[in-house]
């Protein structure tokens, strides 16, 4: 169900939001105290009715007390939990805001080439002495091979100026690259990164993500670097 509230309804939207919360915080406090009264008759009539030449020792009732103690502890630090999760999304939101309208890298393997060239990326594994990049046309041909040499592990960018191996000048428009790394005669596992532009931010029950336009939703753990 919505419920939609008209500028001229705030205080009557407040006080019912308020009322709505009181009651479930009420509720959560009341649930709670049951338990503890409902533990302490048990105890205080399992004194009343016990055995007076066999009386409960002082380890058992100590561990019966400690008990609900426990459980009303743990009921505390849920709630505290939930406290400072609430703060960490609220944080991770404001620092997502700050990304709209700027461009990012993450995983994908598409080259986007206008008038100032296109701009890629890669995440090595581990240090490498071979690393070769393959640009491709839409029709998945090769059109381009640059030598990028040696890189140490981690995020590295590329620029390509737009031409081919004879050098002729590619159109405008989408291209795919492919990548391939060698430590000696051992492969490294490399990983291509795309160039994308912040769009918005969208926050949901399941977190905060970003929106990256023609390459969809990401979360802020997939941006590997910020432009």
């Amino acid at each position: 169900m919505t419920t939609t509230v008209t500028a001229g309804g705030t205080g009557v939207a407040q006080t019912l939001i308020d009322s709505v919360n009181g009651t479930a915080s009420t509720k959560a406090k009341s649930v709670t105290n049951e338990a503890q009264d409902r533990f302490l008759k048990l105890l205080t009539t399992q004194l009343k009715n016990q055995d007076p030449l066999n009386p409960m020792d002082n380890a058992q009732m100590t561990s019966q007390l400690a008990q609900i103690s426990t459980v009303d502890g743990i009921e505390k630090l849920n709630a505290t939990l939930q406290k400072l999760l609430s703060s960490t999304v609220d944080a991770e939101a404001m620092q997502a805001a700050a990304l709209v309208g700027r461009q990012v890298m993450v995983a994908g393997s598409g080259l986007k080439l206008t008038g100032s060239g296109a701009v890629g990326g890669m995440e090595l594994a581990a240090a490498a002495d071979q690393v070769v990049l393959t640009i491709k046309d839409p029709n998945g041909l090769p059109i381009r091979t640059i030598e990028l040499g040696d890189l140490d592990a981690g995020v590295h960018t590329f620029a390509w100026d737009g031409k081919t191996d004879s050098g002729a000048e590619a159109a405008h428009g989408s291209y795919s690259m492919a990548l391939t790394a060698k430590r000696g005669t051992e492969k490294v596992d490399i990983s291509p990164l795309e160039l994308a532009g912040v769009v918005s931010v969208n926050r949901s029950s399941q977190g905060v993500t970003l929106d990256l336009g023609p390459l969809g939703l990401a979360t802020m753990g997939n941006v590997k670097q910020i432009f």
